[in-house]
C-alpha cells in the first residue's frame, strides 16, 4: 500500500470534509489495500454527501460484499442501479447488475 498517498489524502480530505473526489480517490486507496471496512465508510460519506454519485454506489456495495456483508451490498446495489439509470449511466448501472447477479451465486 502506498502510505504516502494515503497519508496525503488523509490531510486534503481533514482540509476539505466534503470533497467527495478527494474521498473517493482515498475509498479506491482503500480498496487497492484490501482495507474494505474503510473504503466502506469513505463511499458511505460520499452518498451521504451526494447520493446521486453513481460510481460510489458501486464501490460501497463491492466494500460491503468484501466484507461479507451481502443484504447491505444488495440494498446498496439496488439503489445505485436506480440512480446510474435516472442519471443516464448506464456502464455504472450495469457494473452494479453483473455485481448484484454475482451476490445471488
Amino acid at each position: 500500500m502506498d502510505t504516502e498517498r494515503l497519508r496525503q489524502f488523509q490531510e486534503l480530505i481533514a482540509l476539505e470534509p466534503d470533497d467527495t473526489v478527494l474521498r473517493f480517490g482515498l475509498g479506491e486507496l482503500y480498496i487497492e489495500a484490501k482495507d474494505f471496512a474503510s473504503a466502506a465508510e469513505q463511499f458511505a460519506e460520499i452518498l451521504r454527501l451526494d447520493p446521486h454519485y453513481s460510481a460510489a454506489y458501486r464501490y460501497l456495495g463491492q466494500a460491503y460484499a468484501a466484507l461479507g456483508r451481502a443484504s447491505e451490498a444488495e440494498t446498496v446495489f439496488q439503489q445505485g442501479i436506480a440512480v446510474a439509470e435516472a442519471r443516464g449511466d448506464l456502464q455504472t448501472a450495469k457494473e452494479m447488475q453483473v455485481f448484484l447477479r454475482r451476490l445471488h451465486k
